[in-house]
């Protein structure tokens, strides 16, 4: 089987490793220099996107912003799962709000924001304060404001139109300010058939934005509801392979912040801490072959490596510390690779990464400092 993987980053190169046991071939189609390359070794394998099509027995996506006219031809193929529209919709706020809708499930009050006047009904609509994102585009807290006052919206606003006026199709949602407890996502998994398999709810750390520290939770009430809304948008989008809803928990309630449709950096941790981690199950779905377990087999926690490309050697000493490097160039604020923590249970994780925090910087790796504070 040969998997031809829309992107030629880090989630494409873990399908690759998560694919070899199996007998699945991946290779990448970066969108950019439309080359197709291998995910590991960035080897040139050819070029063109109708040879990698042709190539492949199946097409998926590592990422969402993925040019339509790259995602409508490799639909007409009949081989892209999901499918174009699932994927569009995890790369633009106004499908992903009108998904969440048409699923029934709770997100924050929202509105579009084309013109000045939409911005001022949004402050009536929504409230402030509010959040504000592009629709298209912007991630890791990139293309996002708030709006504390009413007083700074003349102040804002330029800054707002000039960002819906650069981009084609662009508009600007505003969301509802949630003053949430803590944030957790979901990963999950739908084959063709329509079954369905969730990981352990993960809870998060941000840090500017970018995620830090992901850890596997058990919290048998908000994965009951995580799991009932996972459905409902995984059945709505008639999705194939590994999705992710990030959530906001308010008071043990869930709102539903995000989706992606993809493997999720929120769930690297199933790499050591589950079954069958999320890259694998990914493709078993799109592939046709039976889901594997996402049973939690420990305790785990996924550290983002950030803008580092080394790591003190204590890290490989330690009991339950797996390093994946993801053979980047280094550069500031980067995603270079992750450290998966596992531990028999959540008092021991809980010490290993107490340890860890003592070799770890604080200013590259805050959330292991904020978390073993807590």
């Amino acid at each position: 089987m040969h998997v031809l993987v829309l992107g030629a980053g880090q989630l494409a190169r873990m399908m690759s490793l998560a694919g070899a046991p199996l007998n699945i071939r991946i290779s990448a189609f970066d969108v950019v220099s439309e080359k197709i390359v291998h995910p590991l070794t960035q080897e040139i394998l050819g070029s063109g996107l109708d040879t990698a099509i042709e190539q492949a027995d199946v097409i998926t996506a590592e990422f969402e912003h993925i040019p339509h006219d790259i995602l409508h031809h490799c639909e007409k193929s009949g081989k892209l799962l999901p499918g174009a529209q699932a994927i569009k919709t995890g790369g633009d706020r106004r499908l992903e709000k009108n998904i969440l809708d048409k699923s029934g499930v709770k997100s924050a009050k929202y509105y579009v924001i084309k013109t000045r006047d939409d911005f001022d009904h949004a402050i009536r609509h929504v409230g402030i304060p509010m959040v504000l994102k592009t629709a298209l585009g912007g991630y890791d807290g990139k293309g996002q404001w708030r709006l504390q006052t009413s007083s700074d919206a003349d102040e804002i606003w330029p800054e707002i139109q000039n960002s819906i006026d650069s981009t084609e199709n662009q508009a600007v949602v505003a969301e509802e300010f949630v003053p949430f407890d803590r944030e957790v996502s979901l990963v999950g998994v739908r084959d063709k058939t329509g079954k369905i398999v969730i990981y352990s709810l993960s809870e998060n750390i941000h840090t500017k934005g970018v995620l830090s520290l992901s850890t596997s939770i058990d919290d048998p009430e908000l994965q009951k509801q995580a799991h009932s809304m996972f459905s409902a948008v995984a059945n709505t989008l008639n999705y194939t392979g590994v999705l992710a809803l990030e959530f906001f928990d308010v008071g043990g309630k869930l709102l539903v912040n995000e989706i992606a449709p993809r493997v999720h950096n929120s769930g690297h941790w199933t790499q050591q801490g589950a079954e069958t981690c999320q890259f694998e199950n990914h493709l078993r779905a799109v592939c046709g072959l039976p889901l594997g377990s996402t049973k939690l087999i420990r305790p785990t926690s996924m550290i983002n490596i950030l803008g580092e490309d080394t790591l003190p050697e204590a890290i490989l000493e330690t009991d339950g510390c797996h390093i994946h490097w993801y053979g980047k160039e280094k550069r500031p604020g980067r995603k270079m690779g992750h450290i998966n923590v596992c531990a028999e249970d959540y008092t021991g994780l809980q010490q290993t990464l107490a340890s860890l925090a003592k070799v770890l910087d604080e200013e590259s790796f805050p959330a292991v400092h904020q978390f073993t504070e807590v």
